[in-house]
């Protein structure tokens, strides 16, 4: 009696129902981890500078020139007519409400931030391109998206420098900028995983104007300098004094006792690229030795053997911060 045939199993690796369950979930965290690991190798990313901002505004010289209101942090559809900003028309014929006004004012300042985001990316990318060595320096990273995101790849490509772009899975249909190197456009399902490769390779982080992600992503790395878990001084520039006062009232934090004087000093206001790219430049300066290169220094300072040489993998690969 002959048995039926039985399709052979599947390796565990090529299961895909088994990766996608909850079983693998450990599986998925760490793929989360090593793939976009050899990635900045194979690309000789050493560092970044992480640009947050609104993903809601379109770019200024897009959507036939009209300024345009997304419909979600995550979509690439425009938010509902009544939402938009007012048109020229609407204003002068007295049909446009309220909130369209009042939008109509926004929109025009947020695509001002737009521009500048794009300016400050193209000066960061363009003078770590003259910087020496073997990896890429204070690469402009984003979350990858549209609004701010894109304006900060944007800048970066239009100076031929390489982008980085850290996307999240949404529930809805955004899709990485035009303008991030496609070895380094990454897709993340789980949010701490995307925001572990923010802090972990950035040297500074400029926040531009945002709502409920930019807040959460801005208030997670100023934790982390406030506790001093990362063993690294990490420049912080808040872009646009005059939203971000309005927004949050982080002097009153201060004065009631709920975070410490000295904790202002993490961060500096900046309102013109030319302002946030010296307080940048500056910061940045101090990142410009390598670790190897300041123990060899130490090394020689004190009269010991000279040092092992570092690894390939130490050579080429990310600089990744240790903790505390």
């Amino acid at each position: 009696m002959q048995h039926e045939d039985h399709d052979d199993p599947l390796l565990a690796y090529e299961n895909h129902d088994f990766l996608k369950s909850p079983e693998a979930r450990t599986l998925r965290i760490l793929a989360e981890y090593q793939e976009p690991m050899a990635r900045f190798r194979r690309e000789r990313i050493q560092d970044t500078v992480v640009f947050f901002g609104s993903a809601r505004f379109r770019a200024p010289d897009v959507a036939n020139s009209e300024l345009e209101l997304l419909a979600n942090t995550g979509s690439c559809q425009p938010a509902p007519e009544h939402e938009q900003p007012a048109k020229l028309e609407e204003v002068e014929s007295g049909e446009a409400t309220g909130l369209q006004l009042m939008r109509a004012q926004a929109a025009v300042e947020m695509a001002q931030y737009y521009e500048d985001a794009r300016k400050l990316a193209g000066m960061v990318a363009s003078w770590a391109k003259t910087l020496p060595g073997r990896r890429h320096r204070f690469v402009v990273t984003s979350g990858g998206g549209p609004g701010i995101m894109e304006a900060a790849n944007r800048g970066a490509f239009e100076v031929g420098a390489k982008t980085i772009g850290l996307n999240i899975q949404l529930p809805f249909e955004q899709h990485p900028n035009p303008y991030i190197t496609p070895g380094l456009s990454f897709d993340f399902h789980y949010f701490f995983m995307r925001k572990y490769w923010f802090a972990y390779l950035a040297k500074a982080l400029v926040v531009f104007p945002g709502g409920f992600g930019t807040l959460d992503e801005m208030f997670e790395l100023l934790t982390l300098a406030q506790t001093k878990k990362l063993a690294k001084n990490m420049t912080v520039v808040i872009y646009g004094t005059s939203y971000w006062k309005n927004v949050i009232n982080l002097d009153l934090l201060a004065e009631k006792g709920a975070i410490a004087v000295a904790d202002l000093e993490l961060f500096k206001f900046a309102d013109t690229p030319e302002a946030a790219f010296a307080i940048l430049k500056a910061g940045l300066m101090e990142h410009l030795e390598s670790a190897h290169e300041r123990e060899q220094r130490r090394a020689d300072a004190e009269g010991i053997d000279a040092i092992h040489a570092p690894s390939a993998e130490k050579i080429l690969g990310p600089d990744i911060t240790k903790t505390r």
